[in-house]
């Protein structure tokens, strides 16, 4: 039988380094499935495309399934991943962020997870989504082009490579988000239940292998060839593969092992996505299925 053929969206970043060492390592080869790749512009083609069928399989932010779910698309999130690894940027003038009422923010788009994120933010510090401006630039590297080279841009969240290149230029770091809000579930792998159900044995061997990738990652003998592929796969020199490859690796703040899922975290997604529609939203196991996951790491 020839291998089962699969595109799969993706940001490319940190957060995608179990996917790109299951390619590389053979471990979707192995199990007969044949992976294409394609980088996400934004998080709405992302949603679009799942919807239609271009891709059965994504990996996005977890809230992104929410909000394609709440379009009445029956979409599940099938396994943990990550806290999202975003860091809080601003220019290098900015000194506070209530000074951010009335500029403009580079965002994905205005109602996505990382931009409830912000809005949480600036909340706290008594400052409204409404006396922002909001750009909407699309996936996180055209987010720091466009702090880059628009000053007029004052902030944006970025996660790693991003977030490292932000910081090479000059822009402020604020930290890491999750300091400020709490936990939080960032990007998971999502799909819809009905592909779901009519192609288990697809999925669950899918899942089995970004798991395998993900051991890889994270075991130190694979330390070396692990930065390695982070550079060839992110296009990045040495020195910045070592620091993504740290972010990806810390026990506290890195990938989930095992691509465990934060309960916790994904609560935090729905009540910001409540709270900043202006809806109440369903109960949060509507919004998942753990049973492909549980499967693919009984086949390991």
């Amino acid at each position: 039988m020839p291998p089962t053929p699969l595109t799969v969206m993706v940001f490319p970043g940190t957060q995608t380094l179990p996917v790109f060492a299951a390619e590389a390592c053979g471990f979707f080869a192995k199990r007969d499935l044949s992976i294409k790749l394609t980088a996400a512009p934004n998080s709405q083609e992302q949603r679009k495309g799942l919807a239609a069928g271009r891709y059965p399989i994504v990996h996005g932010a977890a809230d992104q399934c929410i909000a394609l779910a709440e379009t009445g698309v029956d979409a599940i999130v099938v396994a943990g991943g990550d806290n999202g690894f975003n860091h809080l940027f601003v220019q290098p003038e900015i000194e506070r962020i209530a000074e951010l009422r009335g500029r403009t923010l580079a965002a994905d788009v205005a109602n996505t997870g990382w931009s409830f994120v912000l809005y949480e933010i600036l909340r706290r510090h008594g400052v409204s989504r409404g006396e922002t401006i909001i750009h909407e630039a699309g996936a996180p590297f055209r987010r720091f082009d466009a702090m880059r080279d628009d000053r007029t841009m004052a902030a944006a969240i970025l996660n790693p490579p991003f977030a490292i290149h932000a910081r090479r230029a000059g822009l402020k770091d604020l930290g890491a988000v999750v300091n400020s809000i709490g936990p939080y579930l960032g990007t998971v792998p999502y799909v819809l239940r009905p592909w779901a159900q009519a192609n288990a044995e697809t999925l669950v061997s899918y899942l089995a292998a970004c798991i395998e990738g993900l051991r890889w990652v994270l075991d130190p003998a694979n330390h070396a060839a692990a930065v390695k592929l982070t550079g060839e796969r992110l296009g990045v020199p040495a020195d910045i593969a070592t620091e993504i490859h740290a972010a990806a690796a810390d026990p506290a703040k890195g990938l989930a092992k095992d691509a465990a899922f934060d309960l916790e975290g994904f609560k935090t997604v729905l009540r910001l996505r409540a709270a900043f529609e202006g809806r109440t939203l369903a109960a949060p196991e509507s919004y998942f299925d753990l049973s492909f996951h549980r499967l693919a790491l009984a086949s390991l």
